[in-house]
C-alpha cells in the first residue's frame, strides 16, 4: 500500500556475502535486509565473485606518496602514505582482471638537478574497508588478517605453493 515490497528468498550463507551492499545500492539506501537460518542443504553451485584483481605489494617497508601516486593509476588503493606493508599484502583493487604486484615503498630518486621543482602529488583517499567488506572482497586465494590495530588482506602463501606444485 505504501510502495513497500517484501521479498523472500532461500539463499546459502555464502551467497549473502556482498548482497547487503548490492541491495542498499540498488534501493538507494532504503532497503532492510533480515536473515534467518532455515536449514542445511546440498551444494548449490558456484557463486560469482568480483571480476577485478588485487594490487599486491611485493616488498616490505613503509609506503610512500611517490609510489602510491603511480600505483593509483592502476586501481583504487586501500593504503595511504606512511603505512607499513609487507610482501603479499593486498594494497588495492586492480581495475582489470588478474592480480598485479607493485612496489608501494619505492622512493623518488634524489638527483642533483636543482632546476626541477618539487611537484605536488595529489592522492585519492584510500578505501576504508570494514571486516565485512574485507570478507566480501577476498577470493579463494586470499586471506583476511585481523589484529587489534588493523584489518588487512593478503594473498595466501600456502595457496600459491600448492598451485606451483601442481
Amino acid at each position: 500500500a505504501e510502495g513497500t515490497t517484501l521479498l523472500k528468498y532461500k539463499i546459502p550463507t555464502r551467497g549473502l556475502l556482498g548482497l547487503r551492499n548490492a541491495i542498499l545500492t540498488a534501493s538507494r539506501g532504503t532497503a532492510i535486509l533480515n536473515t534467518i537460518f532455515d536449514s542445511y542443504g546440498p551444494w548449490a553451485g558456484d557463486i560469482v565473485t568480483r571480476d577485478q584483481g588485487s594490487l599486491v605489494a611485493f616488498e616490505d617497508g613503509s609506503s610512500t606518496s611517490y609510489a602510491i601516486a603511480s600505483s593509483q593509476e592502476r586501481g583504487q588503493m586501500f593504503i595511504g602514505p606512511g603505512t607499513e606493508v609487507y610482501k603479499g599484502q593486498i594494497v588495492g583493487i586492480h581495475q582489470r582482471p588478474g592480480d598485479l604486484s607493485l612496489n608501494v615503498c619505492k622512493k623518488k630518486a634524489a638527483t642533483n638537478v636543482r632546476s626541477n621543482k618539487e611537484q605536488t602529488v595529489v592522492l585519492d583517499t584510500p578505501l576504508d574497508y570494514s571486516l565485512d567488506d574485507c570478507i566480501e572482497y577476498i577470493q579463494e586465494d586470499e586471506l583476511v588478517e585481523v589484529t587489534p590495530s588493523s584489518i588487512r588482506m593478503c594473498k595466501n602463501p600456502k595457496f600459491a605453493a600448492a598451485k606451483k606444485s601442481r
